[in-house]
């Protein structure tokens, strides 16, 4: 099982519930060079060697480029992988989990190094602004692309990881 850094100094999860299968979000989210279609944040992406576990893949968001290689590839419910960029290593994990015909659509990033060490207030505020976006535009097109008649759902959850405390990929506390 693929999991964030839960002592890196920023760590963030996010979840939307998506009115599309889930091998529709697992492929929205697996087709790298598809992500600046969906995602506002990103401005280019490819993918180097196909989908499998160890490709890498390049995309921009903001002002940066990121480095990143996949880790876990579980269609159509996990999706992990790893980046670097400016001295910062991201961990970043996609769950899937059908509902009732839906899919809730969990995430989870974890940035360490020494970036995130000496601003890690500002990162952890940019990474909590970032993920629930992203999850919002992966919701809009996912829905898109499915069977007409599926009503949207517009249940939507942030939840923040507090830093110290025992808490799962997607913020829950552990026991």
């Amino acid at each position: 099982m693929m999991e964030v850094n839960k002592r890196a100094p920023v760590v963030a999860a996010s979840e939307i519930e998506v009115a599309a299968a889930p091998e529709i979000v697992w492929d929205l989210i697996a087709d790298i060079d598809g992500w600046p279609r969906w995602n506002p944040a990103v401005k280019e992406a490819s993918l180097s060697g196909g989908l499998t576990e160890g490709s890498t893949f390049r995309w921009k968001a903001g002002s940066g480029v990121i480095t990143s290689r996949f880790r876990r590839l579980e269609r159509p419910r996990l999706l992990g992988w790893t980046g670097k960029t400016f001295g910062l290593y991201a961990i970043h994990v996609y769950r899937l989990e059908p509902q009732d015909g839906h899919t809730i659509v969990r995430t989870a990033e974890s940035w360490d190094g020494w970036p995130a060490h000496l601003l890690r207030r500002r990162m952890q505020t940019r990474l909590e602004d970032a993920l629930l976006p992203a999850l919002q535009a992966l919701k809009a097109e996912a829905e898109r692309h499915a069977a007409p008649g599926e009503a949207p759902s517009a249940r939507s959850r942030r939840q923040r990881v507090v830093p110290g405390k025992e808490k799962d990929d997607f913020g829950n506390a552990v026991r």
